[in-house]
């Protein structure tokens, strides 16, 4: 069973990039080309970088590594909150913090302290406090809360960074290189790839391109954390019957079916 196919990828719109004034030149190999203004990408170039990260996220999670879901942009935060929970990761889907993996040691104290208010907060230990004293242990806690809840459970630091608009999360990418963390993300038109271990060329934007790509993700996390061997097992045709031939579909063709998942947008 293919891990993604032409068709998902086509009803997701992840072919659509960005205008062409905002494109970077290097992700010229994946752009299949220029339509009313705007950079479409080459889905045979997806499903190809796509593949290669799904197996090398599956070996990583295979080895007890974690993952750290990015994505910050308001149209994605549900989605990286939900497929990070889903498989077991770690994720940032609100700001950021410096030194989130370059400092790591000084974030895990403070991961630390938000739990310890959290359990003493659950014991009723600060009952007894003024009202003032109170509310500002609530506001810390709140804080903590927004920027920590999803690194909670990260006492180490991630083996795989999986990331949502590289361009948009620069600060991110930045420190996991630093670090020498491979990371994954999906790339739009505007990314620079050479940053990435393992760019999956597609639209960063829309919701629903950005929930089929990070969910496979997540399924690789499953699938690697199970022990899973995905097994290609050759499907017997009956005696006699021809092996069906690769059909062509031209640049027209490919144009229609464009149109076609425009207009249901």
């Amino acid at each position: 069973m293919a891990l993604l196919t032409m068709k998902e990828l086509l009803e997701a719109g992840v072919h659509f990039g960005h205008r062409t004034r905002k494109w970077n030149p290097k992700m010229r190999p994946f752009i299949y080309m220029e339509r009313k203004g705007i950079h479409i990408i080459d889905l045979t170039k997806t499903l190809e970088m796509f593949e290669r990260a799904y197996h090398f996220v599956r070996e990583q999670a295979a080895q007890g590594k974690g993952i750290l879901f990015v994505g910050t942009k308001r149209q994605v935060q549900a989605i990286v909150e939900e497929e990070a929970k889903r498989c077991g990761g770690h994720w940032v889907n609100r700001r950021w913090v410096g030194g989130t993996l370059t400092n790591f040691e000084v974030i895990r104290r403070r991961i630390l302290h938000m739990l310890e208010l959290e359990r003493n907060f659950a014991e009723g230990k600060y009952e007894r406090l003024p009202i003032k004293e109170r509310l500002r242990l609530e506001k810390e806690l709140v804080r903590l809360r927004k920027n920590f809840e999803g690194l909670r459970n990260m006492d180490r630091l991630p083996g795989v960074v999986f990331v949502i608009d590289p361009t948009v999360e620069i600060h991110a990418v930045r420190e996991a290189n630093a670090m020498r963390i491979p990371i994954v993300a999906i790339c739009d038109t505007d990314a620079d790839p050479d940053l990435i271990d393992y760019p999956i060329p597609g639209n960063d934007d829309a919701i629903k391109s950005t929930r089929l790509i990070t969910a496979r993700i997540a399924d690789a996390v499953i699938e690697g954390r199970e022990g899973l061997q995905v097994t290609e097992t050759p499907v017997e045709r009956p005696t006699g019957m021809p092996t069906p031939e690769m059909i062509a579909v031209d640049e027209e063709h490919l144009m229609e079916m464009m149109e076609k998942y425009e207009e249901k947008e």
